[in-house]
């Protein structure tokens, strides 16, 4: 009987690696490229969808429509579910990329950097690097309908791209929590008549507190309350007890939010992902109307050009984490569109969002900063420290300037926590999402979805009780610098297009995403893919790794030697996932060399 090619999906993929007599070396196509069903050597065979779409190829295809490309799960394995509508995948994607990487991050960063410069190279990052990367996850899940790992069938010589963005959104959820865990802690200190942070007869506070020009209650009741910081790493001190509480309920909405899947998830950021700008356009609206917010704009707009050498490896960090690239999150959430969805319109759109969402929560930052410095009569630069913890000086600033300051430090910190949330959620949809991906039909479990976030938000919270202690603040910060972001992130960018443009082909994926979507993308994504992206991924990545320079906090506590190791352990524990991946796969292979690595592209599922 002659073979029909089954869906694209992860479950149908999964049973291929199963049943096929060899992973790696039955190659009949010849060099590079398997045999396929489509005339394009797609992994979706063009047959199936011209059989009863008039020979369309892919305007009209999708998983829920007959004669369509794909067409369903394979026998005795559960259908992977779709999005109710495709807003619901918008909406996602808005409150998973816009969250707190815009409104915390990127303002700390142009602070750190010297305002406008920082602005150049991620305006040239976004374009040659961010929006092209952000689409081929989006498509490549899409595509494949699997998550993280499986979606790497495509080259299963390099499926180690899987795990390694497996381990880096595992130590993303993990940290990135603590700053809703904060949040959570101001929200509820909002609800006293007089703010705790907006006076300085508190028993936190220094006798320096009183005296003019001098240290801010705000800044105190950061450090000396909420963190109550010790003296460096090897201090780590007492419990937060509250801290603790609050992340512990925090990490109980993740799993409430998370644990029946996207059906319920995608109703959810319809308001955790809208309502936040509400609250930020009546915080510009007053901070653009306080004396000196003007300066505060400009150190923001005007770059410092002495800064601009020293600035691009954040550039690069900050588009990568706040587009969410290299986490296997966007590829998750495709993975769930139907199959004829726009992905190119969506990626362009969202990341639009993304971008403009940074630039505009800087303006709010840098006038109340600019206010902060007038009202301290020192120089922008020094009116506060340019670390994690910035948004928790400026942003409570700004709602204790406010009439009825407790109601609009509630609703702030109430927006930081939705922020938060909803990136929080998708990113443990995104690790969860992968991790199923690897236990299909033959090990279902009807609560298996539900014990799966249960122990990955345990593990999680284990990991975190070492951030509510005194010296949980630079705990947190080896975490953000090493596990989840700079070169971790580079690397996986710089592989995933090697993969896709290099050892599945450019073209050929191009062709891909042209049966989903109805017609080709512009070429500049193909020879982003192809030449620049890897280029300016693997630049920023050298020239940081050359100009390397010890971690410290607050620009004046240097991380030891040991805790640079732990750093540096982190780093090594996703980046080496890929390397060694392959290795093990070519050590395990039989054949030559020669053979085995030109079989990296998998082969079309089929059944007889």
């Amino acid at each position: 009987m002659e073979k029909q090619a089954l869906p694209a999906s992860s479950c149908s993929l999964v049973l291929l690696e199963e049943t096929k007599k060899s992973s790696l070396l039955s190659n009949g196509g010849g060099v590079g490229y398997p045999h396929a069903a489509a005339a394009n050597g797609s992994l979706v065979p063009l047959t199936a969808a011209t059989e009863g779409s008039g020979g369309s190829g892919g305007a009209g295809a999708g998983p829920d429509k007959k004669g369509a490309v794909v067409t369903g799960a394979v026998p005795g394995y559960p259908e992977r579910e779709t999005w109710t509508r495709q807003m619901d995948f918008i909406m996602s994607c808005v409150g998973f990329a816009v969250g707190l990487g815009n409104v915390w991050r990127f303002p700390y960063l142009c602070y750190k950097n010297g305002g406008g410069v920082f602005l150049i190279p991620y305006l040239l990052i976004v374009f040659v690097g961010g929006i092209p990367i952000f689409f081929l996850e989006i498509a490549l899940g899409q595509f494949m309908k699997a998550g993280s790992i499986n979606v790497w069938n495509i080259a299963p010589l390099f499926k180690g791209l899987g795990y390694a963005s497996m381990v880096i959104v595992f130590f993303c959820n993990t940290y990135y929590i603590m700053v809703l865990a904060w949040g959570f802690y101001y929200l509820i200190k909002s609800f006293n008549s007089t703010l705790p942070w907006s006076t300085c007869d508190n028993e936190w506070n220094t006798p320096n507190c009183i005296l003019a020009n001098a240290r801010s209650p705000i800044i105190e009741f950061w450090e000396n309350k909420v963190l109550n910081i010790s003296s460096g790493l090897g201090e780590p001190g007492h419990f937060n007890w509250e801290l603790m509480l609050c992340l512990m309920a925090v990490w109980v909405m993740v799993y409430f939010c998370v644990w029946k899947g996207v059906k319920s998830t995608g109703k959810i950021v319809y308001f955790t992902a809208t309502f936040p700008y509400v609250v930020l356009i009546i915080l510009l609206v007053r901070g653009v109307t306080l004396p000196g917010a003007y300066t505060g704009i400009m150190y923001y707009i005007k770059p410092d050009w002495s800064k601009l050498q020293e600035v691009w490896i954040d550039a690069g960090t900050q588009i990568f984490f706040s587009y969410a690239i290299g986490l296997g999150a966007l590829t998750a959430l495709g993975s769930y569109n139907r199959f004829n969805n726009d992905c190119y319109k969506d990626a362009f759109v969202l990341a639009m969002i993304n971008s403009g969402t940074s630039f505009f929560a800087g303006f709010v930052v840098f006038s109340i900063l600019g206010f902060m410095a007038a009202e301290q009569g020192v120089d922008i630069s020094q009116v506060a420290e340019s670390g994690p913890g910035l948004a928790f000086i400026a942003y409570p600033k700004a709602v204790s300037l406010m009439p009825v300051a407790p109601l609009w430090a509630a609703l702030f910190f109430f927006m930081l926590l939705l922020l938060g949330l909803d990136s929080q959620f998708v990113g443990v949809e995104g690790f969860v999402t992968g991790i199923l991906d690897l236990f299909p039909g033959r090990y279902y479990h009807q609560y298996k979805r539900e014990i799966a976030v249960a122990i990955c938000c345990l593990l999680c919270f284990i990991i975190d009780l070492s951030m509510v202690t005194q010296g949980g603040m630079y705990v947190f910060q080896l975490f953000d610098y090493y596990s989840a972001s700079g070169m971790t992130l580079l690397w996986q960018a710089f592989w995933e297009c090697i993969v896709v443009a290099w050892v599945y082909g450019a073209d050929r994926f191009m062709d891909d995403v042209a049966r989903m979507i109805g017609y080709r993308p512009f070429p500049w994504m193909k020879w982003c893919w192809s030449f620049i992206t890897p280029c300016v991924c693997l630049g920023i990545f050298m020239f940081h790794l050359f100009n390397y320079k010890p971690l410290t906090y607050n620009n004046m506590y240097v991380y030891p030697w040991w805790g640079e190791v732990i750093g540096w352990c982190m780093a090594l524990s996703s980046m080496l996932c890929i390397p060694v991946s392959v290795l093990y796969k070519l050590f395990r292979a039989k054949g030559t060399f020669k053979e085995v690595s030109s079989s990296s592209v998998e082969e079309p599922v089929t059944e007889k």
